[in-house]
C-alpha cells in the first residue's frame, strides 16, 4: 500500500487497522504480550515508503499463520474484501435495476404485440363461416400483423409455412409470400460491427467496399467488397466477396419475442383444443430454427458441409466462407454471380433444354442431400438459387445444348432426420409412388415419437379410401405432389402430430416440385425418387445411381 498512498493516508489506515484490532483482543480470552510494541513499531513504519513495510508485512504474515486458529476465531474483514463486498453489493443493486429495466420492456413490448395482433385473433373464429372474401381479408390482416411485428414474427411466419399438418393449405401460401424484408442499417454500423468481430481496420481487410448493401433481411444485410488482406498483413489476389452483416439489436429482439412466444405456448397446455398442436414442442423446433438463422458462423459451418458433400459435383455449388473472416455476426464468403431461377420459371421464354436440365439437376441434389447425405437444404425457394449458363459467343449458338450450373444460397436453414424418421420417411414415399394408402397412412403415424392421433383408425381408412381412387384411371391424372398435398390436409383435420424436421423435408421437396413442374411439366419428381428406391436400398448404391442419372 505504501508504493502506491502518501504516508498520511497509511497511517491513517494503519491507525484505524489496529484500534480496531486491540477492541477484538481486549474481548477476547487470548492474550498478545507484544502486541502494544507491535502496534507502536508498526505506526512507525508505515510512514515508510519502500523497503521496511515489505519485510515488515512478511514477517507479520508468518506471525498471522502461526496464529491461524486465534486469526480464525477472531477475523475481521480487511479492506480488500469490505470493498469487493461492496462492489458485490453494487453488482447485484445493477442487476435487479437490470432485470426491472428488462422486465418493462417486456411488458410494453407483450402489450404492443397483443394491441397489434388483436384484429387477426378476433377474426380468426369466422373466417371458416363469413365466406371467401371475408378469409381472404383476414388472411391478408395475418399477414401484414407478422410483417410489422418484427424478425421473429416474420421467421416465425416462414416456418409456419412449412407445416402444412398443422395449418390449413391457404394459410400456408399466404405465409410463404413473407418476405424478409427490414430497414437496412447504417454502413457506420456495418463498419463497426466488422472491425469489432475481426479486430482490424475496415481499410485493413477490403480494398473496395460497397456502403450500399445489395440485399437486406430481417436478420442481416449483404454487401459487395474487394477482398485485401485475408490475414493480418498478408496481401491476396483481389477476391470479390459478399459480406453478410447482422442488423443491429436482432439478437436482443428476437430473445424478447421468442419469451413472449414460450409463455403463450406454455398457456396453451391449458386450452384442451390446442393440445394435440404440441405448440411446447413447436416452440423448440422454432427456437432451433432461429438460432440456425442469426449464428452466421453456424451458415458458415452448413456451408462446408454442402461444400464437401458435393466435391465431386460439377453443376452444382456453394459459396466458400472466407476464414479466418467468419464471426456469428458477420460472415464473409464467396461473391456467386449468376440468374435467379425464378427468372427462368416465370420470365424467360424458351430456353427447353435448359429449363429441363435445371429440373433435373435440382431434383437430383435434393434427393442426393435426403437419401445419400441425410443433410437437407431446408430453404430451397427460388430466391436461394442461381443458374449460371456461359454467355461467350461459341456457347450462345449452342445456347439450347449448354448445361447450366446451379448455385445454393441461405443454408441457414438445415434438416437431419434420425434414422428411424428417414426409414419410415423413405417407406412413406415409396407407399405414395405405388399408390399404397394403407402403407402411406401407417408410416406417417410413425413420423412421430408421440402420436396423439385420436383416431389413428378413421385415418388410415380415410387415407386407404384416397389412394384407392388415385389407382383409377381417372385418379390417375392427379399428379403425385397433388396427392401428397391432400395427404397432409388429411394430416391436419385428424390431428395426426408429424415431428418439425420431417414435415420440413416434405414441404421442401413440395416446393422444389412446384417450382420443378413449372420449368420441365413433363418431370416427375415423385417418379424419379420411386425409381431410385427401387433401384438401391442403402446409401452407396443411392449414390451411384443418382451419379449415374446425373451423367
Amino acid at each position: 500500500h505504501s508504493f502506491l498512498s502518501a504516508s498520511s493516508a497509511v497511517t491513517h489506515h494503519a491507525q484505524v487497522a489496529w484500534k480496531k484490532f486491540t477492541r477484538k483482543c481486549s474481548s477476547s480470552c487470548h492474550t498478545f504480550p507484544y502486541i502494544r510494541m507491535a502496534q507502536a513499531v508498526s505506526l512507525a513504519l508505515s510512514r515508510s515508503h519502500l523497503i521496511v513495510p515489505g519485510i515488515f508485512g512478511l514477517g507479520g504474515g508468518r506471525l498471522a499463520l502461526a496464529q491461524r486458529k486465534v486469526v480464525e476465531t477472531n477475523y475481521y474483514p480487511s479492506s480488500n474484501s469490505l470493498y469487493s463486498r461492496a462492489q458485490d453489493g453494487h453488482a447485484f443493486v445493477s442487476s435487479i435495476l437490470l432485470s426491472v429495466i428488462e422486465g418493462v420492456i417486456l411488458l410494453v413490448r407483450a402489450i404492443y404485440l397483443t394491441i397489434l395482433f388483436s384484429p387477426s385473433i378476433i377474426m380468426a373464429p369466422f373466417a371458416d363461416s363469413c365466406g371467401l372474401k371475408f378469409r381472404k381479408i383476414w388472411l391478408e390482416v395475418v399477414h401484414r400483423t407478422l410483417e410489422t411485428a418484427g424478425p421473429a414474427f416474420i421467421k416465425w411466419g416462414q416456418w409456419a409455412a412449412t407445416r402444412p399438418d398443422l395449418f390449413p393449405k391457404d394459410l400456408c401460401t399466404k405465409l410463404a409470400e413473407l418476405h424478409s424484408r427490414a430497414p437496412e442499417h447504417s454502413f457506420a454500423f456495418t463498419k463497426k460491427t466488422i472491425e469489432r468481430a475481426f479486430g482490424r481496420k475496415l481499410s485493413e481487410i477490403f480494398d473496395g467496399f460497397e456502403e450500399e448493401p445489395v440485399a437486406s433481411g430481417s436478420i442481416a444485410q449483404v454487401h459487395r467488397a474487394s477482398l485485401r488482406f485475408r490475414y493480418p498483413g498478408k496481401r491476396v489476389k483481389p477476391m470479390l466477396v459478399a459480406v453478410k452483416v447482422r442488423h443491429p439489436g436482432v439478437g436482443e429482439s428476437i430473445r424478447r419475442d421468442f419469451m413472449i412466444i414460450n409463455l403463450v405456448a406454455k398457456l396453451s397446455k391449458f386450452i384442451p383444443t390446442l393440445n394435440w398442436l404440441r405448440l411446447d414442442e413447436s416452440v423448440q423446433q422454432f427456437a432451433v430454427f432461429m438460432m440456425s438463422q442469426v449464428d452466421l458462423a453456424r451458415e458458415a459451418a452448413n456451408l462446408n458441409r454442402f461444400i464437401y458433400n458435393f466435391r465431386s459435383w460439377k453443376d452444382v455449388s456453394f459459396p466458400k466462407p472466407v476464414y479466418p473472416l467468419v464471426h456469428p455476426a458477420v460472415l464473409v464468403e464467396t461473391y456467386e454471380q449468376g440468374e435467379s431461377v425464378a427468372r427462368y420459371v416465370d420470365e424467360f421464354e424458351g430456353y427447353d433444354m435448359v429449363k429441363a436440365k435445371l429440373a433435373h439437376i435440382g431434383t437430383h441434389a435434393l434427393l442426393k442431400m435426403l437419401l445419400v447425405d441425410n443433410f437437407i437444404h431446408a430453404d430451397m425457394h427460388p430466391g436461394n438459387i442461381l443458374v449460371r449458363v456461359s454467355h461467350s459467343k461459341a456457347s450462345r449458338k449452342r445456347l439450347f445444348k449448354s448445361k447450366p450450373h446451379i448455385v445454393f444460397l441461405d443454408v441457414g436453414m438445415t434438416a437431419e432426420l434420425s434414422k428411424s424418421d428417414r426409414i419410415n420417411l423413405l417407406e412413406f414415399f415409396k407407399a405414395v409412388a405405388r399408390r399404397d394408402g394403407q402403407t402411406a397412412a401407417e408410416c406417417t403415424l410413425r413420423l412421430s415419437q408421440r402420436q396423439n392421433c385420436p383416431n389413428p383408425k378413421a385415418f388410415i381408412e380415410e387415407v386407404d379410401e384416397a389412394f384407392t381412387f388415385w389407382g383409377t384411371p381417372e385418379g390417375d391424372l392427379v399428379h403425385p405432389a397433388e396427392c401428397m398435398e391432400q395427404l397432409l390436409e388429411k394430416v391436419r383435420r385428424h390431428k395426426v402430430n408429424i415431428d418439425g424436421n420431417v414435415c420440413t423435408v416434405l414441404v421442401t421437396m413440395l416446393v422444389l416440385e412446384g417450382w420443378q413442374r413449372k420449368l420441365d411439366p413433363g418431370y416427375d419428381v415423385m417418379e424419379t425418387l420411386q425409381t431410385l428406391l427401387l433401384k438401391a436400398d442403402w446409401a452407396k448404391s443411392l449414390s451411384y445411381t443418382i451419379d449415374g442419372l446425373m451423367a
